[in-house]
């Protein structure tokens, strides 16, 4: 009998990999695999790699070079490169790192442990890259991170043609699941525990495209509103283009859907948003802000923006600075334009030297920082409901129903993660906000009875039952 491998999984990248990632673990240890226990080497190591940037490019080729005299002295490790860099690099990965066991893509994650026997017979690194998808995430096998939040997959690919973005080169168009399959996942999540689970797209909310119904996503958020046991909804991410009225109008009316909104804007001028093919300008993006604040008045918006993109101008990040103190952005995820070979960004004149994008990225940094703040003290004195992620010792941390970080006293309570407590907030930071006092009550839900009885299985078997060493890095 062959003696049970073991793995362990860094995930570089967005959600959507992350989300991929559980995956990858799911069809591992339907395999017969198991995840290494904490300070054991693995027997197997998984890249589940980014192309958005080029630093994801470089963190991966990183890491495979310190993997290089590890593989020398023990050539029965394995090393599998999946992901999006995967689907963009293919063979060129065997060139830089001729070591690596198996490259796999975006769409055949589930192909993993066939692609890894196959190289460890025929002694021979096997490339396997699809252009079609095989299965959806969702429908494979699956190790969560969480005991009592999930990701659901709800499309995957992307439609748009923004100039500056690989991903619908590396995971191709839009393909929608069918609702019924989603909200059947949905129900299945809950009865296993889950309290909280969030709607994963390219494009949530052009989500229909496939099956011609433009208020699909609006219809989903509410059939999820119905699923009994379920506290808490999100999605990410929509695109202002396809953003409707009959969503907003589902955030506000289906008491389960939190009221924040995570929406990209990239660039505060029109020029750059045209040159950027965003097909929509300023006017448009502050509409849909204005509707959705109008809606729920309490609800946070987060967005995404792009520092230096070609030709961008003193004048174009400055219109940056003035919206982002308009629209006050609870949090702003900001990234230095980095060029993207076969993107049509690429190949624009102006391209602005690396000097000048990290010194405006620097002062839009500080900028970001000090309007987050801003917005952070205005619920100081306010009382918040917050979903238990952790608890350490005397302090918990979790998210808000409007996503900001809670950082709490859980010295004097009964609370575990998966549960729901009811905070007063005491202080504010740019990043997150204090509860220092015990909180005001305390929710045992589904969720936390999820969490307690995963802890015990965990201590009476000592098999780890979360993510296997799995280090998420959401490259910058």
């Amino acid at each position: 009998m062959s003696p049970i491998r073991t793995y362990s999984i860094q995930t570089l990248g967005c959600q959507m990999n992350v989300h991929d990632s559980e995956r990858i673990a799911g069809s591992l240890d339907a395999a017969g695999y198991l995840p290494a226990p904490e300070g054991q080497d693995p027997d197997l190591i998984v890249f589940n790699t980014c192309a958005v940037r080029e630093n994801a490019d470089n963190k991966l080729y990183g890491h495979l070079s310190f993997l290089a005299p590890a593989k020398r002295a023990n050539p029965s490790l394995q090393i599998a490169i999946g992901g999006c860099l995967a689907q963009k690099d293919q063979g060129e990965i065997l060139k830089r790192a001729p070591y690596v066991d198996v490259v796999f893509g975006t769409h055949n994650v589930g192909s993993l442990p066939a692609l890894l026997e196959r190289a460890r017979i025929e002694n021979e690194a096997q490339i396997e890259i699809k252009e079609a998808l095989e299965h959806f995430p969702s429908t494979l096998p699956a190790r969560r991170h969480s005991a009592f939040s999930a990701w659901v997959s709800i499309s995957v690919g992307c439609n748009n043609t923004c100039t500056f973005c690989i991903v619908p080169a590396l995971r191709g168009r839009e393909r929608d699941r069918e609702p019924s399959e989603i909200i059947d996942e949905v129900r299945a999540l809950v009865s296993e525990g889950v309290n909280e689970i969030t709607l994963l797209g390219q494009n949530v909310n052009a989500y229909g495209v496939d099956f011609g119904d433009r208020q699909a996503f609006a219809k989903l958020l509410r059939e999820c509103g119905k699923v009994e046991g379920l506290d808490r909804v999100r999605f990410m991410s929509p695109h202002p283009r396809d953003f409707t009225d009959d969503v907003i109008e589902a955030m506000a009316e289906t008491e389960n859907v939190m009221p924040h909104l995570h929406m990209p804007l990239q660039s505060g001028s029109d020029r750059i948003l045209q040159a950027m093919r965003r097909s929509y300008r300023i006017d448009r993006y502050r509409g849909i802000i204005e509707k959705v604040r109008s809606a729920m008045p309490q609800a946070t918006i987060t967005t995404d923006i792009i520092v230096g993109f070609p030709g961008e101008s003193e004048d174009d990040f400055q219109a940056t600075l003035d919206i982002t103190r308009e629209l006050r952005f609870l949090a702003t995820y900001s990234f230095q334009y980095s060029k993207r070979p076969g993107t049509p960004a690429a190949e624009m004149e102006n391209q602005i030297p690396e000097t000048v994008i990290k010194e405006r990225y620097s002062r839009l940094h500080e900028h970001l920082n000090a309007v987050s703040l801003s917005v952070n003290e205005e619920i100081v004195g306010q009382e918040r409901e917050v979903l238990v992620a952790d608890i350490e010792g005397n302090r918990g941390s979790g998210k808000s129903e409007d996503f900001r970080l809670v950082h709490f006293d859980a010295g004097s309570c009964d609370a575990r993660p998966g549960d729901l407590i009811r905070v007063r907030i005491d202080a504010a930071k740019p990043h997150f906000i204090f509860a220092n006092s015990a909180p005001i009550s305390v929710t045992r839900t589904r969720g936390g009875d999820a969490f307690e009885s995963r802890k015990r299985q965990a201590e009476s078997t000592g098999v780890m039952l979360g993510m296997p060493t799995l280090k998420s890095v959401l490259i910058s």
